[in-house]
């Protein structure tokens, strides 16, 4: 885990791949390790999970280090004011270089998996995501993403469902190995002073297939 910035008010981190984003029963999620950071600096405080990042997903996100932050950050995040910018890695290359997807999901928590759907229903949301094509090389292409909603394997289901599925994403047909989703860039207000804040953040370029493209 990197700590990108922290007050007395946030932690902005990189949670690693593998890492649940909010708490879990076996303790090995951004939550403990927050907190267990917190107290080897002396402090009293508890972190407060305001958005999510799927377990496989690596990248940037902010924690609240208060009740009060929490609320605040919670609520830029139910009016979609805290902006999340991917890099996704997919195999094959979309017919146009630039665009925005839009769709109606479906979640199954049982089977913990979405599927694009024909129909409003009840349990099914809509879904908007923007990409560019950055970078394309053997087959792959490079995507810079900005979500504009924010639905559990969103970006995932949603490529994998036009045939363009996410290099490591063995859940919607894109192989074995580490899913190509990384959250770069968070744009989001400062809970208490009201400041705009940007951070940004790169993936591993000496892994697959990180290593395949420039930044």
């Amino acid at each position: 885990m990197e700590i990108l910035f922290e007050d007395k008010h946030i932690a902005v981190c990189v949670k690693p791949a593998g890492i649940i984003s909010q708490s879990s029963e076996g303790g090995n999620d951004m939550i403990a390790l927050l907190n267990a950071h917190f107290a080897e600096n002396g402090e009293n405080a508890t972190a407060f999970p305001v958005h999510r990042l799927d377990r496989e997903t690596a990248g940037i996100m902010v924690y609240a280090k208060s009740s009060s932050a929490a609320a605040a950050l919670s609520k830029q995040a139910e009016q979609n004011a805290i902006k999340k910018h991917y890099f996704a890695v997919i195999r094959g290359t979309p017919a146009e270089k630039n665009g925005v997807l839009k769709d109606l999901l479906f979640r199954d928590k049982q089977k913990n998996k979405t599927y694009v759907v024909n129909r409003m229903r009840k349990g099914v949301r809509d879904a908007s995501l923007e990409y560019t094509v950055i970078g394309e090389t053997d087959g792959l292409s490079m995507l810079d993403i900005l979500l504009h909603t924010g639905r559990t394997h969103q970006i995932r289901v949603q490529f994998a469902s036009r045939k363009l599925p996410l290099i490591g994403d063995g859940r919607y047909g894109g192989g074995s190995g580490k899913l190509a989703l990384f959250a770069h860039t968070l744009e989001f207000t400062h809970p208490k002073t009201k400041e705009k804040l940007t951070f940004s953040a790169k993936p591993d370029s000496s892994e697959f297939p990180w290593d395949k493209f420039k930044f």
